[in-house]
């Protein structure tokens, strides 16, 4: 069952809180951006192979998702605000270790573990549970929409900025600012409040195990999960290994994935707003279907055109339109299936599917770049991915399980 209109009070409150939550988002989301340009510095500075940098991404997001889940429903029983404070904490912990990292090992614990957890403590789902419980069923996925893009143009501003700080002061500066930028969230948080009151009133499945048992029942579930998986797959592949990518192609300019980059999230803010809109008024998991074809087709006509500046722009802006916008319609979908009482923690294992594609798209987009000097593989398996999404989103019942519930019971 969804939850009511917020009440007066809680209309009055709900301003600050969603800028809170959006800028929360932006630093969150554009700290975790710029990996790809740490990678060739990194790797040649320590001796590293991108295999072992990408492995250590890989870790990082796969904690990632284990982190949104246990955080999720950290944040549905103890309330958001302390759940982003710890995970900004472990976020800005895992940073100061990264940049005196010497080994893999040590990479893997400190750029993958601890900041994979204050990345799934400080990231969407902790953010979206709060907000979730306090908006209007209707105004839900819209919110979500907003939230995604403030992520997004975190991305747009820290790519150029973490470009400018590794040439100016080294790839380590660039680590320590984004550490400071990463614990300003735990006084952003204080805004964040109510949302664990919000989620006592709203109705649903009382405990959190028989709303995770519930879930695990029901098909569309499942269908969501291996749905994000390819989500995860697709962006962390492109947003690692695309700067790689121009640099191995040669007459491109230095900079060019980093701009790449950039334009991806800065026309993500127009696809997630977008996205977000049209999941308030046409069917989620076809909105959801049509972006996962159509990434899969902008990428197929990126690498059969000539690459050049130009080229690879229009590409950073066709997928940028596709890059986040299945965040507000899968979390969307979440909370009008199941209910926001625990959406923290569902949205949290759904996301986790999203990460287990991330840790491939980034591991594996190294260890075939390894293997075969080339990308080829790597870009033809995410593209054939595509089309699998498309597929496990087509059979997803949008019915909240409720209404599916009384109306099974109306026709016995």
């Amino acid at each position: 069952m969804m939850m009511s209109k917020p009440d007066g009070a809680a209309s009055k409150s709900l301003g600050p809180l969603l800028l809170a939550a959006c800028l929360i988002l932006l630093i969150s989301n554009g700290a975790r951006s710029s990996w790809g340009l740490f990678l060739p510095e990194m790797t040649q500075a320590r001796g590293w192979s991108r295999e072992t940098f990408s492995l250590a991404v890989a870790v990082q997001n796969i904690m990632w998702g284990i982190g949104a889940t246990f955080f999720g429903a950290m944040a549905d029983r103890l309330g958001a605000m302390r759940t982003l404070m710890l995970g900004s904490l472990l976020y800005v912990a895992g940073f100061l270790g990264m940049a005196y990292a010497t080994t893999g090992v040590m990479l893997g614990l400190t750029g993958g573990v601890l900041v994979g957890l204050g990345i799934g403590g400080t990231a969407f789902g902790v953010v979206f549970a709060a907000v979730g419980k306090l908006v209007a069923p209707e105004r839900r996925t819209f919110v979500f929409g907003l939230g995604t893009a403030a992520g997004s143009f975190g991305q747009f501003l820290f790519l150029p900025a973490t470009a400018e700080f590794i040439a100016s002061t080294g790839w380590q500066g660039a680590i320590f600012a984004h550490g400071l930028a990463v614990a300003a969230i735990v006084v952003i948080a204080l805004a964040i409040r109510g949302d664990r009151e919000a989620g006592a009133r709203a109705g649903g499945t009382s405990t959190m195990g028989e709303a995770l048992k519930e879930a695990l029942g029901d098909r569309s579930f499942h269908l969501l999960f291996w749905g994000y998986f390819v989500c995860g797959l697709q962006v962390v592949f492109i947003g690692l290994h695309l700067p790689a990518y121009l640099k191995d192609q040669g007459g491109v300019t230095a900079n060019l994935g980093a701009g790449a980059i950039a334009i991806v999230g800065l026309f993500n803010v127009i696809g997630s707003l977008s996205s977000g809109w049209l999941g308030q008024r046409y069917s989620k998991k076809w909105l959801l279907a049509v972006i996962y074809v159509l990434r899969s087709l902008v990428m197929i006509v990126f690498l059969m055109l000539p690459l050049s500046t130009w080229s690879v722009y229009l590409f950073a802006a066709s997928m940028g339109l596709l890059w986040l916008s299945t965040v507000p319609l899968t979390n969307g979908l979440v909370g009008q299936i199941y209910g926001v009482r625990h959406l923290g923690m569902l949205g949290g294992v759904i996301f986790l599917g999203h990460q287990i594609g991330s840790f491939l798209g980034a591991w594996l987009g190294g260890k075939i770049f390894d293997m075969t000097g080339s990308y080829d593989l790597a870009w033809a398996g995410i593209i054939a991915f595509g089309a699998f999404a498309a597929v496990m989103h087509a059979p997803i019942n949008e019915r909240a399980l409720g209404a599916r519930a009384s109306a099974l019971r109306g026709a016995s």
